[in-house]
């Protein structure tokens, strides 16, 4: 028997997430067919590649090796098929685009159908993750372009990073309480302030803005989405930081108000990143002017 790619993708997906689930839904398989293949190398093998520990997943010493050298041969496979087919300067299958959670249920529905509009002759495996997972898919080489709304890091491979727009942030409050206009960050009871969950760059960007790095310990409340954080706001039951791309989503509801905000560089900056080392460069480019004309008609 042999170790193929798709193999090797379901066993570096499943290392980098920490969990089958996450894992299988990354790669677009049931979770189940995902285990078995796993199990299956493990069985090919006679031993384990992780350690099922009621904390989570852990290579095995066996596993991390196996996981490094995976890597290592899907990144060399993705160069054979990028210079195989490079030569057109369009991919033979879907770009895989990813997207963070406070940027893709806002931008994706106006901005997918521009892209099969104005680029008719690419597809797109849309995807939505945190910004660790999207740069990790981008040095791994499961993801082909991300938009972030970081500075990446300048560990991995070197990464293009284009600018797309600026993105404000707004104060939400319940419509029954007063605040002048604008309102000052300082001045915002540090208490109220509900956040996201660990690993979204939106609540690291909410805590510098509303200075609560002295506040983290004792945070008891965090969300998931920005959805459940307005919702717990409509009822009087804290405030919060929106991004200005939320708003026709989140911001429709009659009992939310919202306030401008007198800090001028409250905001955080919208980026599209690929690989440098990528034959798809002006394709990703293009897709950032679509991305930009979007974020205008949002202004």
């Amino acid at each position: 028997m042999t170790v193929t790619l798709k193999q090797m993708r379901y066993v570096v997906a499943v290392a980098r997430t920490g969990h089958f689930g996450r894992a299988a839904r990354e790669c677009a398989i049931s979770q189940p067919a995902l285990s078995q293949q796993v199990l299956a190398l493990e069985t090919m093998f006679g031993t384990t590649l992780f350690d099922r520990l009621k904390s989570g997943i852990r290579p095995t010493p066996f596993g991390q090796r196996f996981i490094d050298l995976s890597e290592e041969a899907l990144k060399a496979a993705d160069a054979v098929n990028a210079f195989a087919f490079g030569h057109s300067g369009k991919p033979d299958r879907p770009l895989r685009f990813g997207l963070i959670p406070t940027v893709a249920p806002y931008l994706l529905p106006d901005l997918f159908p521009r892209l099969t509009v104005q680029l008719p002759d690419l597809r797109f495996a849309i995807s939505e993750s945190r910004t660790e997972a999207l740069l990790a898919g981008l040095w791994d080489g499961t993801i082909d372009l991300a938009l972030i709304a970081t500075d990446p890091s300048a560990d991995g491979p070197r990464l293009e990073s284009v600018p797309l727009f600026d993105d404000p942030f707004v104060l939400a409050m319940s419509r029954h309480e007063d605040a002048p206009q604008p309102i000052s960050l300082e001045g915002l009871p540090a208490d109220r302030i509900l956040l996201l969950d660990e690993g979204h760059c939106f609540r690291d960007q909410t805590i510098a803005a509303c200075r609560l790095e002295g506040h983290r310990s004792s945070r008891t409340f965090a969300a998931t989405s920005l959805s459940t954080i307005v919702e717990f706001v409509a009822n009087g039951q804290g405030i919060t930081l929106l991004p200005s791309i939320a708003l026709r989503r989140e911001a429709g509801d009659p009992r939310i108000a919202v306030h401008e905000l007198a800090d001028p560089h409250a905001a955080r900056r919208l980026r599209l990143v690929w690989r440098e080392a990528t034959p798809y460069g002006a394709i990703f480019r293009q897709v950032a002017d679509i991305i930009r004309q979007q974020g205008d008609s949002h202004a």
